[in-house]
């Protein structure tokens, strides 16, 4: 026959790892020269205390400065709130501006370069049409070879 599942919870299961690692620590502790056992036992004392620190109620007046901090961080003043938005807002909105300007600049770069590819070809003596004649290029290439 098949056994049971037991389904166990979480803590359950902490717990049982806990009580395992706890009993190991246990039997390798009783072979440990005795001077290894102070310092463990000093740093034990240590740690406990600083936990006993850590897990002191904190005042009043204590958590209302420390959120105080937090809430001047997220709601500010109107004025200075708007100093802030407008330094997130700023840097993008330069960004744009940029790209924008950079994007006509290029746009009108371009546009001159090709008018005066234009301007080249309709006042130059010969016609367009012999630029596309396959005999032109070769005359091209046997002038340059010259």
């Amino acid at each position: 026959m098949k056994k049971p599942v037991v389904h166990r919870s979480g803590a359950d299961i902490e717990k049982a790892v806990a009580r395992a690692i706890a009993s190991r620590l246990h039997e390798g502790a009783q072979d440990l020269p005795h001077d290894i056992e102070e310092r463990l036992k000093a740093a034990r004392v240590q740690a406990v205390a600083k936990r006993k620190i850590a897990l002191e109620p904190v005042s009043a007046s204590q958590a209302a400065l420390a959120s105080a901090g937090q809430a001047g961080m997220q709601m500010g003043s109107g004025f200075k709130n708007l100093w802030m938005q407008l330094g997130s807002w700023l840097p993008l909105l330069g960004l744009i501006a940029g790209m924008l300007v950079i994007d006509a600049l290029q746009d009108e770069f371009s546009a001159q370069e090709i008018a005066d590819v234009d301007i080249q070809l309709l006042t130059d003596p010969l016609p367009p049409a012999a630029y596309t004649d396959p005999g032109f290029a070769q005359f091209l290439r046997t002038n340059q070879e010259k």
